[in-house]
């Protein structure tokens, strides 16, 4: 039995780092601040996520469970998705230019 809850604890590792991997080539690559901002609040939080419950499960298994690493996920997915909401809102105020063309209506069809 603990040889399974190893190797889902390296999983969950494997899998924080590299989300946590994908959100920093993300940071780097894209172009834009919008594009930027969505990369690390999306996929760091996975992975911090991912390496909070590896930590979770280990704590667990080493027979002295611990609600921090809960709490502390729970505070990460709460609050990242609201910071890069109010950032993005801050973005869109100080440059409106920025904000995207309405997407144009669609063709009215007469009705039947």
């Amino acid at each position: 039995m603990n040889t399974v809850l190893e190797v889902l604890v390296c999983a969950l590792l494997l899998a924080g780092a590299g989300f946590a991997l994908v959100a920093s080539w993300g940071l780097v690559k894209l172009s834009d601040f919008f594009m930027r901002l969505h990369g690390p609040t999306k996929a760091s939080t996975l992975g911090v996520g991912g390496v909070l419950l590896a930590s979770m499960l280990w704590q667990a298994m080493q027979g002295a469970p611990s609600l921090r690493e809960l709490l502390i996920t729970l505070f990460v997915f709460m609050t990242a998705p609201v910071s890069a909401h109010l950032m993005a809102k801050a973005a869109l105020a100080l440059a409106p230019k920025a904000r995207p063309a309405i997407p144009p209506s669609p063709p009215k069809t007469p009705a039947e």
